[in-house]
């Protein structure tokens, strides 16, 4: 008799439950609201200048105080989500920016705007930790950048039912409702997140083959880890550096395009929709290709090294064209040049964003996700200062597009030298009962 065929990796993910997809849509879902409360304030950005007075200088504060918010949050969240776990720590975080995000309907100056905006910041600094942890309990590595790209293309949908829904929100009823109306209708994920997430170990609806999937990779230590120490690693810094050199190149993107659309090409809050929903669309896109073709190069047989590092330097030239629009007269001949470049981004994202969970335990996810993500917010404050410097000073965005296109080369280059093999860490971890 022949011997029996050890099962396959494809056939024994075929044969598994798909509850882990589930998971997947609400971290999509919960991303998508995330980017709706931040991005709004970019599409009604002329509304509420003409409204309360604002400076470019002024808006380039209020964003630099949210960005600071994003960065103290950040450290801290990641830490307490390890300590509370993804169910509760993201349940807490969205209840708290949820409540911020409600509160913009209430004020009226420029330093009550601020004040909100910073309360926003630290609360939405708990979704990309929260979110990353839950993809590191429920999905094996091979999957994760494919999960992370599309619960991470939920911040592309956010911005794209953001030109959707807020401008007749704001056009009808003021912009004040706007961020009225979005928050309370937020409060169904919450309820929806509560009910349907736990650990897959304590989870009726995951079979048994499906928990032998998730839990299919090499036993990881556990125990209590020393948050100080992570500093010290360099697997930290192939997180952390990346991120400081190409978040604030999103956040650009996120609270400067409109302003860009209608400096450059003459569109306002009726018109620049569709430009818009054409650039996010493309991200979408962007992002789940990009997690598909690590994912895709590992099941190949090819390291995460190899997987994660040709796909950004993909990414990295998709974005490079950007330099040039500025100089582009055609409004969609830009829109496709933007769109490649934010496209670029999420699918650099999505593999940037698997690295904590390549490189750690699961017990130190959410402490260097947060770290990373601090110093992408400081990369942040960084580049909205910049951004106001220059368009007050020459109302150019060339200078400003100029540094969006080359910072992702920059990064890849910074990756590979901190982290030449993406070498996992060895954690001496710290005796809980000492």
């Amino acid at each position: 008799m022949p011997p029996v065929a050890t099962p396959t990796i494809p056939a024994a993910a075929a044969r598994a439950g798909r509850y882990r997809w589930v998971v997947c849509g609400l971290l999509f879902a919960a991303t998508a609201i995330n980017y709706i409360d931040r991005q709004m304030i970019g599409v009604l950005k002329p509304v509420i200048q003409a409204d309360l007075g604002w400076t470019e200088g002024q808006y380039a504060d209020i964003v630099f105080w949210f960005q600071a918010a994003y960065a103290i949050g950040f450290l801290c969240m990641g830490r307490f989500i390890d300590a509370a776990g993804a169910r509760i720590g993201y349940a807490v975080a969205f209840s708290f920016w949820t409540i911020a995000h409600v509160a913009h309907g209430f004020v009226s100056t420029v330093v009550q705007f601020a004040a909100v905006r910073f309360a926003l910041g630290l609360g939405e600094s708990g979704n990309f930790p929260s979110g990353l942890k839950a993809v590191t309990e429920w999905f094996p590595q091979r999957e994760r950048a494919l999960a992370v790209g599309i619960f991470n293309a939920g911040a592309n949908v956010g911005a794209i039912l953001t030109p959707m829904i807020v401008p007749a929100i704001a056009l009808a009823w003021g912009w004040q409702m706007a961020f009225i109306a979005t928050g309370v209708f937020s409060i169904v994920w919450l309820v929806a997140w509560l009910a349907l997430y736990r650990r897959p170990e304590e989870h009726t609806r995951v079979s048994a083959a499906e928990l032998a999937l998730i839990r299919s990779d090499p036993v990881q230590p556990t125990g209590h880890l020393p948050w100080t120490r992570l500093f010290t690693m360099r697997q930290t810094w192939a997180y952390a550096i990346p991120k400081f050199l190409t978040d604030p190149i999103w956040w650009m993107f996120l609270f400067w395009l409109p302003d860009f659309l209608g400096k450059r090409y003459g569109l306002d809050l009726k018109s620049f929709g569709p430009p818009l929903i054409v650039i996010y669309l493309m991200s979408d896109v962007g992002s789940v290709i990009g997690g598909w073709a690590s994912s895709r190069l590992i099941r190949a047989g090819r390291s995460p090294n190899v997987a994660r590092k040709l796909t950004m330097l993909a990414c990295a030239l998709v974005v490079l064209p950007i330099v040039t629009v500025q100089y582009v007269d055609s409004l969609w001949t830009a829109v496709l040049l933007i769109g490649l470049a934010t496209a670029g981004h999420q699918a650099f994202s999505a593999n940037l964003l698997t690295l904590p969970s390549d490189l750690f335990p699961r017990t130190a996810v959410g402490s260097v996700v947060g770290i990373g993500g601090a110093a992408g917010a400081i990369g942040g404050m960084l580049i909205a200062k910049f951004v106001g410097y220059v368009l007050g000073l020459s109302n150019s965005y060339a200078p400003i597009f100029a540094v969006a296109g080359t910072a992702y080369i920059v990064a890849l280059i910074a990756l590979h030298l901190v982290s030449p093999r993406l070498s996992p860490a060895q954690l001496p971890l710290e005796d809980p009962t000492s």
